[in-house]
């Protein structure tokens, strides 16, 4: 496997525990970076630390705005600083028509992947603005783009988060911060445990690859964004779903 230079760069992932973004992490980690691990499951967050060097990890909610606060001071106390974002945490929030859908439901997926990205952007960004140097790389998915049946509050929540990093790049394009959004197709991971498997079928007939996207590949591409080689995209979105979206 070729490893990008993060050497001396100091990443945060979200939901790095389990999934994209523990591959995320790991390339990361494999390239040189200290990672710090944020996630709710403390179990598999320290777990998932201790199989990487220079890890650490932070227990916390994404949703509250002070136990962000409180993680990045940690997380500053141990590594010194941040230089990479990665905003991957999420939730689908099951499957049903838009009408049946629980109103708490529907909110509570916004809240969890397109409210909470925005908080955690909130607060470090302004520590990569006085440091003049920043990556920004937000998990969205290729729901964003096309809309899934049965699954519109994922869709509108991602959907959401590319509208977010679009204005975000905008915004530090000038300060040496850049911000950019994966859609990836969907990947085998526990996040297909709140779906149906007539969803997951239908999901994969879309992708003429005919497979689904492997995380290791989603963190090939997340870590190239949060690297010194990505130097002038920003505000861009980058597909990764087999063939799906080519637009």
């Amino acid at each position: 496997m070729n490893q990008l230079n993060l050497a001396g760069r100091v990443a945060i992932v979200t939901g790095g525990a389990r999934g994209i973004g523990l591959a995320i992490a790991r390339r990361a980690a494999g390239s040189g970076a200290a990672v710090a691990i944020w996630d709710i499951d403390r179990t598999a967050a320290e777990a998932a630390a201790a199989t990487l060097e220079r890890a650490s990890a932070h227990v916390l909610d994404l949703t509250d705005e002070a136990a962000i606060g409180a993680a990045l001071a940690a997380t500053c106390a141990a590594h010194g600083r941040v230089d990479i974002l990665v905003n991957n945490a999420g939730i689908t929030g099951g499957n049903a028509p838009s009408w049946e859908l629980p109103t708490a439901e529907w909110k509570r997926v916004v809240e969890v992947n397109l409210i909470a990205p925005f908080m955690v952007t909130r607060a470090v960004v302004p520590r990569m603005i006085d440091a003049g140097y920043g990556r920004v790389v937000n998990i969205a998915s290729i729901a964003g783009k096309e809309g899934n049946p049965n699954a519109s509050h994922y869709s509108a929540s991602k959907a959401g988060l590319i509208g977010f990093t679009k204005s975000l790049g905008k915004e530090l394009a000038r300060t040496g911060v850049l911000a950019n959004c994966i859609t990836p197709a969907a990947a085998e991971t526990d996040i297909f445990h709140q779906m149906t498997p007539e969803q997951i079928a239908w999901m994969r007939s879309k992708i003429p690859m005919d497979r689904f996207v492997k995380v290791e590949e989603i963190a090939a591409l997340a870590c190239w964004l949060a690297s010194e080689d990505c130097s002038f995209s920003t505000g861009a979105v980058f597909d990764i779903s087999g063939g799906r979206a080519v637009y």
